[in-house]
């Protein structure tokens, strides 16, 4: 104990030190497995980009960047050409949306038209339907974050 009382810094250090070296051998990481960083753009040749709920007109392409569509926490990035319209749906899970390309005109069930342009972020809460329509000069490109599994359900219209 004399050391310490001769060294207190070096005492501090040791034990900063000790504690530092417990925490990496046990590994722990808050139950959570270790995952690789990721980084992509809509043009990243690697990206397999599928169909669109089959509701949704000829043109629509989806592509996962993260996650499992069936569980929670999934990203994508949803594409459909210049000009496309995107039919009134809902889904279960709130989106968060950045537009990486174009511009898209949305609205909200009881709410305004109102154009996204690159860049752009937006909110949709879970169950609101909406609608959208790119812009005539490019394709538009969403990326977007689901909090729950993945869906789309068209709105029935009422005769």
């Amino acid at each position: 104990m004399t050391y310490f009382k001769t060294y207190p810094k070096l005492g501090v250090a040791a034990l900063v030190l000790t504690f530092l070296a417990t925490q990496a051998l046990s590994g722990q990481n808050n139950g959570e497995a270790s995952e690789m960083s990721l980084i992509k753009t809509h043009e990243d040749k690697e990206l397999v980009w599928g169909p669109c709920p089959p509701f949704m007109p000829e043109g629509c392409t989806i592509a996962v960047l993260h996650g499992d569509p069936a569980k929670a926490n999934v990203d994508v990035f949803f594409k459909v050409p210049a000009n496309y319209e995107i039919p009134t749906h809902w889904h279960t899970s709130a989106e968060r949306m950045i537009l990486v390309s174009g511009e898209l005109y949305v609205t909200y069930e009881g709410e305004k038209e109102q154009l996204m342009k690159m860049g752009s972020y937006a909110y949709g809460p879970s169950e609101k339907p909406h609608k959208a329509k790119c812009g005539p000069k490019d394709p538009c490109v969403l990326f977007i974050a689901f909090e729950k599994p993945l869906d789309a359900f068209p709105m029935v219209l009422k005769e």
